[in-house]
């Protein structure tokens, strides 16, 4: 991010995406682009020297609020972010910024926001209040809804090679195409010859799946003739998949389930 001049470039995304390995790699990221949102210099933004970039490093600038997980009474993080949180932040990045020309929102791990929190960050994300932006730390994109991401521009720290990235293309996009075709015989033949995969490389397909699904329903990619209702379906499909996956239930069990969900009644080819 450094050297990055966002005076010049006239505006900033107001919502960004940053998904990386680890909850610190796009906590990390999230910072440089609030440092530089909230830059005060008439250069290069963001300058790391002047009293805004400082009061950034150092974690007390009032104009940057950072959400996340809430612990238990015991001290335990809690599985999900909250709607509670969500609207709350809505309310905050209504009132004026303190200090800057922005305010900037980072919640960690958006990826735990429960569906209605997400459905009120939806109405943030399209309707913002002038100067407030919005930084999503996330590891699995895929996690989150649709039209959040349709209305967010997103940056991927993945370390992943670039071969491995195709492999992994190639693998999702021959299941769907499978279940494009509506053939439970072709179905079945794909999901048997790939049921020896060990339970790290079916949880990958599952979550690159889910990345690419996502993909189709926001016009990234063809969407192959599946229509929207059955691409969402097979999200919801594949996030089941990934909570099995989590309780060490074995991959072949996980590809039989495809095998026989992954297609409605309408997408079954008559004999």
């Amino acid at each position: 991010m450094a050297g990055l001049d966002f005076k010049d470039s006239g505006h900033l995304a107001h919502a960004c995406i940053i998904s990386a390995q680890t909850s610190e790699e796009s906590l990390a990221e999230a910072k440089k682009i609030a440092q530089a949102a909230l830059c005060t210099s008439d250069g290069l933004a963001p300058c790391g020297k002047c009293r805004a970039c400082r009061k950034v490093r150092e974690g007390i600038h009032p104009d940057l609020i950072t959400i996340g997980r809430l612990a238990d009474r015991e001290g335990k993080l809690k599985r999900e972010i909250s709607v509670e949180q969500v609207r709350a932040l809505r309310s905050d990045a209504c009132v004026l910024p303190n200090e800057g020309k922005r305010k900037v929102y980072i919640i960690e791990d958006a990826d735990c926001m429960n569906p209605n929190a997400q459905n009120a960050a939806l109405k943030l994300l399209e309707e913002p209040p002038n100067g407030a932006m919005l930084l999503l730390c996330v590891k699995n994109p895929g996690l989150l809804l649709s039209t959040v991401r349709s209305r967010c521009a997103e940056i991927s720290l993945s370390s992943k090679p670039e071969e491995t990235d195709k492999e992994a293309d190639r693998l999702s996009l021959s299941y769907l195409k499978a279940v494009s075709t509506g053939n439970e015989c072709n179905l079945m033949r794909w999901c048997a010859q790939n049921e020896g995969m060990d339970a790290k490389d079916a949880a990958d397909f599952a979550e690159h799946t889910i990345y690419v699904i996502t993909d189709m329903l926001c016009g990234r990619r063809p969407d192959m003739g599946i229509n929207k209702y059955e691409l969402k379906r097979l999200i919801e499909l594949f996030k089941l998949c990934e909570k099995y996956l989590k309780v060490n239930v074995g991959a072949k069990h996980i590809f039989g389930l495809l095998a026989v969900d992954s297609l409605t009644g309408s997408r079954k080819e008559e004999k």
